[in-house]
């Protein structure tokens, strides 16, 4: 969504250095209809070889490569097959969103040019106004229900946004248990897209919105019996991951767990207010409320402990030979050695830990090494990739982004409410050979998809 190379990378799906989708301000009702609109019908019934036993579904799990970076490209995203014939599309792995949209030729009014050709929809496959799924994505809001169809806008942080109508597909899954899925789940046919940057190519298709609310493709799955309401993802600090849905890849132990948090969130993941410590230095004079973000390319905070954190890190470095440098375009602050650095390696002997403390139920620590709050820029130079959300217009909201969990299995439960994280590596499966993959190597995946 929207500015695609440089400026890409810092997307919040908020609007700083990069362009992208991720928390949404409002869902409301488009005055906008889809040309040539037919009456809309219900959705067809599930289509699977899942096993059934006592007469009702057995759900599995379904993992997916992820593809991407944090930089350069500034995005982690999957490929889906979604369409009778199904087709492939490139969605953004979004956890600050629940609609999952593609660009879409209905026709298209404003669309990017996408790596593959836009979807193109069927008039029988509308969503009616009066669905439940439309009334939860307009949190109740009364729609014309003769209207015959379910419009939406969605407006995200960093002033994009798509336009469209809600329609019901099939999306092809292979399950973990070696069956194949054909749920019909309804999704945004977005036909006009807005961005920062008008005219720039995109190197996905839509967004793929994993939030709580009714409306996401995990939702849908869960109500269907398909997968149980669980969603898990592993970015690789080097690029590349997985994502999944369902309960079978989650550690038994190992994991630390927060109860989820929705006060003053609507749909998002949070695991509550959060102390906030630089090594062993308190930053922060009270607790921040903090959310989870695949949708932003980096952390943000509020402007008092983003300058508490900002103020840390430059007392420490005073008095090493790391110089401040101004000129670099990638990002605000940066540091450059005598000569460039090549990785965070050659340079994370001079920052410390951060850390934040969960202070709800058992209490639970999320610590940031370096390699998750750094980045070393083509110029060698190594960043910040925790910027002032205050500058980005957050309010009273602190988002920890992909940055932040590169390499960490984190999984959001649904079921039992609560959120989970622990160190992984995350370029290969956990016991790949039961879970559906050839190879729990997922290097091989890595040239798949290029980002340009």
């Amino acid at each position: 969504m929207g500015t695609w190379e440089a400026v890409r990378r810092g997307r919040l799906l908020i609007a700083l250095l990069v362009a992208a989708a991720a928390i949404p301000l409002a869902s409301s009702a488009a005055a906008i209809t889809l040309p040539n609109k037919a009456k809309a019908s219900s959705p067809p019934q599930l289509l699977s070889e899942l096993p059934v036993h006592a007469g009702r579904l057995v759900p599995s799990s379904v993992v997916f490569p992820i593809y991407g970076d944090v930089y350069p490209h500034g995005l982690y995203y999957v490929a889906m097959n979604i369409g009778d014939p199904s087709k492939p599309y490139f969605l953004d792995v979004d956890t600050g969103s629940d609609l999952t949209w593609l660009q879409c030729d209905a026709p298209c009014v404003s669309c990017s040019k996408g790596p593959h050709p836009w979807y193109r929809p069927k008039k029988n496959k509308l969503v009616p106004s009066g669905d439940p799924l439309c009334a939860a994505l307009h949190s109740g809001i009364a729609q014309d229900e003769n209207s015959g169809q379910c419009d939406y806008e969605i407006q995200y942080e960093d002033r994009e946004s798509s336009l469209g109508v809600l329609i019901y597909d099939a999306f092809s899954l292979r399950l973990t248990n070696s069956t194949r899925a054909g749920p019909i789940l309804a999704f945004g046919c977005g036909y006009d897209q807005q961005s920062a940057v008008q005219d720039a190519s995109a190197p996905t298709d839509g967004v793929l919105g994993l939030g709580t609310g009714k409306v996401s493709v995990l939702s849908q799955l869960s109500n269907q019996g398909v997968t149980k309401n669980v969603v898990g993802h592993c970015l690789s600090g080097k690029g590349g991951g997985y994502l999944f849905f369902g309960d079978d890849l989650v550690p038994s132990s190992r994991m630390t767990w927060a109860p989820m948090s929705r006060v003053g969130f609507r749909n998002y993941y949070s695991p509550g207010p959060a102390k906030l410590y630089w090594g062993t230095q308190s930053l922060a004079a009270k607790q921040i409320e903090v959310v989870l973000d695949t949708g932003s390319t980096f952390s943000y905070f509020e402007s008092h402990p983003y300058q508490s954190f900002l103020s840390a890190v430059r007392s420490d470095l005073s008095n090493t030979p790391l110089k401040e440098e101004f000129d670099d375009s990638a990002l605000p602050v940066c540091w450059k050695g005598q000569k460039p650095f090549k990785s965070v390696s050659d340079v994370k002997k001079y920052f410390k830990t951060l850390a934040l403390d969960f202070v709800k139920g058992n209490r639970a620590l999320l610590e940031l090494s370096p390699e998750n709050y750094l980045i070393i820029t083509k110029h060698g130079n190594a960043c910040l990739g925790i910027l002032n959300g205050s500058e980005a217009g957050l309010r009273n909201l602190n988002v920890i982004g992909d940055i932040s969990l590169q390499d960490h299995m984190v999984v959001y439960d649904n079921e039992k409410q609560h959120i989970g994280w622990v160190r992984a590596a995350c370029n290969r499966l956990p016991n790949a050979d039961d879970h559906g993959l050839e190879d729990g190597d997922l290097s091989q995946y890595a040239g798949m998809a290029v980002l340009t």
